[in-house]
């Protein structure tokens, strides 16, 4: 038979209201006290009835992760971190796609809150400075937390310095000798696409490189994206030397152009990302990227959403470091 909160209050010896301030993380319990709790709960193999608590508590224990970004790689990484979150607190995860073409994001989340009615939403870029979406979730006082937006210091969740990351990036490229080096950005409504161009500008600026704006090109965060603009970089006059795409999945797409026409990466162009997502270190020749801990900012993002939702005044952005990672798709030129 299935063990029952009342079953493991009696193990612990303690009320089934403590019991329930365990399991839903609310402070101002004893450690010893908890650590009794969850000895029973384990020993009972108990997990809570989500129907009878969202009764008992006017909440759904749901949560949605709400999306439109086109890097199916970031997504999953930043799910796999919400999800040990929601494991960890006794709560369930639903994705949210919002802004596909035929509805508003407005309609498209109003729908996810009349079917599934989650307690909060976590968004990821671009939505994260969404002002639809945001106008949306405080109309109608829905917490929520953000990953990478654009005004951090307004809001809870998780930040990193992606500018200082890219200008680490670049500084690793010129290094090796790269003096012609273009950039494939991402999406203008995302903030991450505003950061990483200003980390490309302040890299080449401070070694004293003029920033070229035939190597600055358009992407959208796909692959097919980065193919397309990894042709025209090639098509040049005279290419690049180096392409540092916005993201993995943008530098995945360029190495597949360069390898339709018969050039070898990195001999003949040197190619990097950003994010280090699985794409990363799957492809041939393994990507040379920044590392940005995704899944943790999934699983950090998830938690003070989680605070929040226990008390208004709650949760708060948490900052993470980046990594850059140097791997065989760069190397130095070997034409000037």
């Amino acid at each position: 038979m299935r063990s029952r909160i009342e079953d493991v209050a009696a193990a612990a010896g303690v009320s089934m209201k403590t019991v329930s301030r365990v399991l839903n993380n609310e402070p101002n319990v004893r450690d010893e006290m908890r650590q009794r709790v969850m000895k029973a709960v384990e020993k009972l193999q108990y997990r809570p009835n989500l129907s009878a608590r969202s009764l008992a508590g006017q909440r759904s224990y749901v949560i949605a992760l709400v999306y439109n970004n086109p890097s199916r790689n970031y997504l999953m990484e930043i799910q796999s971190g919400m999800l040990d979150a929601c494991r960890d607190n006794h709560y369930n995860l639903v994705l949210a796609p919002v802004g596909t073409p035929k509805q508003r994001k407005a309609e498209d989340l109003k729908v996810v809150f009349e079917h599934f009615a989650p307690d909060g939403v976590v968004l990821i870029p671009p939505l994260t400075d969404d002002p639809p979406v945001l106008e949306f979730l405080e109309q109608h006082d829905v917490p929520f937390a953000c990953i990478a937006p654009k005004h951090p210091q307004d809001r809870i969740g998780v930040s990193m310095d992606e500018t200082a990351a890219v200008l680490e990036l670049m500084e690793g490229l010129i290094a090796q000798g790269h003096r012609r080096i273009a950039h494939i950005k991402g999406p203008p409504a995302h903030g991450a696409c505003q950061w990483r161009f200003k980390g490309y500008r302040d890299a080449l600026r401070k070694a004293g490189l003029d920033v070229d704006e035939e190597l600055v090109v358009q992407g959208a965060f796909s692959y097919e994206s980065g193919i397309e603009a990894g042709n025209r970089l090639l098509d040049l006059k005279r290419p690049p030397t180096a392409i540092f795409a916005a993201n993995d999945d943008m530098a995945a797409g360029v190495i597949r152009a360069a390898c339709e026409r018969g050039l070898a990466v990195p001999r003949d162009i040197s190619v990097c990302g950003f994010d280090d997502t699985p794409i990363a270190r799957h492809i041939y020749p393994a990507l040379t990227t920044v590392r940005q801990p995704t899944s943790e900012m999934g699983r950090l993002a998830t938690l003070q959403l989680l605070a929040r939702i226990r008390a208004a005044e709650a949760g708060g952005m948490v900052h993470v470091e980046h990594e850059v990672v140097f791997r065989e798709s760069t190397q130095a030129p070997t034409r000037r």
